[in-house]
């Protein structure tokens, strides 16, 4: 099973498909132009980038990180990204979206 954000963030053209396109993504079927948004595997790096199909390999769908955004379309992908950068540094005053959504996570795990 994939692991989902609570608050999972999500472009607007991504917001009216939401439910079904997570729950093709959870059966493994493909979706078109579909990006997900995640913590990155290295915990060098902040986040990553890539096509949701790519969860149809089972190799990487066993090493999938959370899944943070939902977006319709590359350049989507890459403005949700840039608002998570930028609410991070409005919030803390750096740039360590992983860091910021980690602790999100923790606090919402320890309500």
């Amino acid at each position: 099973m994939l692991n989902w954000y609570k608050r999972l963030y999500v472009g607007d053209n991504a917001k009216k498909k939401k439910k079904q396109l997570i729950r093709k993504i959870n059966i493994g079927a493909g979706v078109l132009d579909v990006y997900l948004v995640t913590l990155a595997q290295n915990p060098e790096n902040q986040l990553e980038i890539f096509s949701a199909n790519e969860l149809k390999q089972k190799a990487r769908r066993r090493t999938c990180p959370m899944i943070v955004g939902l977006c319709c379309g590359y350049e989507e992908a890459v403005e949700l990204v840039k608002t998570l950068v930028e609410k991070t540094y409005e919030e803390t005053g750096t740039a360590k979206v992983r860091e910021w959504l980690e602790n999100q996570i923790r606090e919402e795990n320890s309500r």
